[in-house]
């Protein structure tokens, strides 16, 4: 149980700062893309250390501005956190 809360943490911690990023308006274009991947591919971590199979593929085909990009990044990570949250609750049953 510790582990988990340690788990649920990290993950509010990294959403927080992955929030923060997107938010700061001195961030370079790349900064941008790369918060929001690395926001991805932390969710994507936690969840297989909780034993879940997980897709991290990003699809950036037809993505040709930042904007586009990052927004594929942040629909990821909200498909990753539906299935934390799913996940989450089914441990805590």
């Amino acid at each position: 149980m510790k582990t988990l809360n340690k788990t649920i943490l990290a993950l509010v911690t990294a959403s927080v700062m992955s929030t923060s990023a997107f938010a700061a308006s001195d961030e370079s274009p790349t900064d941008r893309i790369q918060s929001a991947r690395g926001s991805v591919e932390a969710l994507a971590v936690t969840l297989e250390n909780m034993g879940a199979d997980v897709d991290a593929n990003v699809n950036l085909n037809g993505a040709y501005s930042v904007d586009q990009k990052v927004s594929a990044y942040q629909t990821k990570h909200a498909e990753l956190q539906a299935q934390f949250d799913e996940l989450h609750a089914q441990s805590a049953e």
